[in-house]
């Protein structure tokens, strides 16, 4: 059986929740904890242990880890409104921050694969408290920009990748000492939760419901329908949200479907306040996902959440 921990800044964009729902049913895969990230004292915590409970997964740990009074981060990571996004109050979870790097480093000496779908701020903690822990861990990060995306798709550049970008420091510090698979912004925008989705979501388990709801509430945030839809050749017109967090998730769990991953030699710099990636032939071999095959994760990631 295979072993996750999720380090993730669940509670803003919604795919994190889309993550945690699509590892929940994975067969055959343990779930050991969730530490978050860019927290507000416990905030995001709170809506992690909230969701775990909608699918009976209470027994679980959570552990809320960097805090934004760190002040570490380029801008502020704030939270949606809860009263639309969430269908009660969520009480905070706040936990002392050595108690989330001591579930990273456990959930690591068991072997399992850690999936950071937020800032990698926790990750960088850690090996700054246990140096030469990262080069054991199996990680698999949201993030990185090593080409632009393929023609169809928005054209983000390096400044969109939120988070790298949004602590700058901590991403150099983790991809310098770890030896992880990056799954970029250029693949994960080629991925989408549709509005056509949302029926079989909302005839699915509590938290399928839970999603619906959200994304609902993110479809009249966002409006990626007119921002992507109908401006991205390659994207459905009814797309709601990216699952850039759901594809690195999966990725990590062995779905391979049209998946590519290639080893590139990157170097690092930070200019400017950036953190850019280059492919250079005396930089670091580093194992990177070069293509997906976007509506095919989709469908997958919806059959997966409708398990339940």
């Amino acid at each position: 059986m295979l072993k996750l921990h999720l380090d993730t800044d669940i509670g803003g964009d919604i795919d994190d929740l889309c993550a945690l729902a699509m590892a929940l049913n994975w067969p055959d895969v343990e779930l050991l904890a969730v530490t978050t990230v860019a927290e507000h004292q416990g905030k995001r915590a709170g809506y992690a242990r909230y969701a775990l409970g909608l699918a009976g997964c209470a027994e679980i740990p959570v552990a809320a880890g960097a805090d934004v009074a760190l002040g570490c981060y380029r801008s502020w990571p704030g939270l949606p409104d809860e009263r639309v996004y969430w269908p009660e109050p969520i009480p905070p979870v706040p936990t002392a921050l050595d108690f989330a790097l001591d579930l990273l480093e456990r959930s690591i000496a068991q072997g399992a694969i850690v999936a950071a779908i937020g800032p990698y701020t926790n990750l960088a903690l850690l090996e700054r408290r246990s140096p030469g822990i990262l080069r054991r861990a199996r990680l698999y990060l949201m993030g990185g920009y090593v080409s632009p995306p393929r023609d169809g798709f928005p054209r983000y550049g390096n400044d969109s990748d939120y988070n790298i970008q949004v602590d700058v420091q901590s991403a150099h510090d983790v991809l310098q000492r770890s030896s992880p698979t990056l799954i970029p912004l250029s693949v994960t925008v080629e991925t989408s939760l549709r509005r056509a989705y949302l029926e079989t979501l909302r005839q699915s388990g509590p938290l399928a419901q839970l999603i619906a709801r959200q994304a609902e509430a993110f479809a009249r945030d966002e409006n990626m329908e007119a921002r992507y839809g109908q401006t991205c050749a390659g994207l459905p017109a009814d797309i709601i949200n990216f699952q850039h967090d759901a594809l690195v998730c999966a990725v990590a769990l062995g779905w391979a479907k049209g998946v590519k991953i290639s080893e590139l030699a990157l170097t690092l710099s930070i200019e400017d306040g950036w953190l850019h990636q280059r492919v250079d032939d005396n930089g670091k071999l580093t194992r990177v996902v070069t293509h997906i095959k976007g509506d095919a994760f989709d469908e997958f990631w919806l059959r997966t959440v409708a398990r339940s």
